[in-house]
């Protein structure tokens, strides 16, 4: 299954001036992260992204940069704004605490396939 790419970013939370959340969009620029504010003291960051279209998910491959749990949530633009994401990839540790608060082994690539991937999210069992 060939990469899907990510069309635009609906919202987010916080960005960094210097590291912007439109970082996502391009897989083929130099690997530039998207991180906080730094007046941005939460310790959380979300964003909100659009799929060029509707595919199924049998895999994710993350890039890290200092995150230390991840959870990935999918819904359809479709849905009312009331009804909830589904979780896709439920809390996961990507840094342990120890290099978290000592600020080692801060990047990567994580990935996550089938059977990991909570259901391998298929457009039709999103639903409309």
């Amino acid at each position: 299954m060939a990469p899907v790419k990510i069309s635009h970013v609906v919202s987010f939370s916080s960005q960094d001036p210097k590291y912007p959340v439109e970082n996502l969009l391009n897989p083929d620029s130099p690997r530039r992260p998207w991180l906080s504010c730094p007046q941005d003291k939460s310790g959380q960051l979300k964003v909100e992204l659009q799929l060029e279209r509707a595919v199924p998910i049998g895999y994710i491959d993350v890039g890290n940069c200092g995150c230390a749990f991840l959870q990935i949530d999918v819904g359809r633009s479709s849905w009312p704004l009331d009804r909830p994401f589904i979780t896709l990839l439920p809390a996961t540790t990507l840094m342990s605490l120890t290099d978290s608060r000592q600020g080692k082994n801060r990047s990567g690539v994580c990935m996550f396939k089938d059977g990991v991937v909570a259901h391998a999210c298929n457009p039709s069992t999103l639903g409309d």
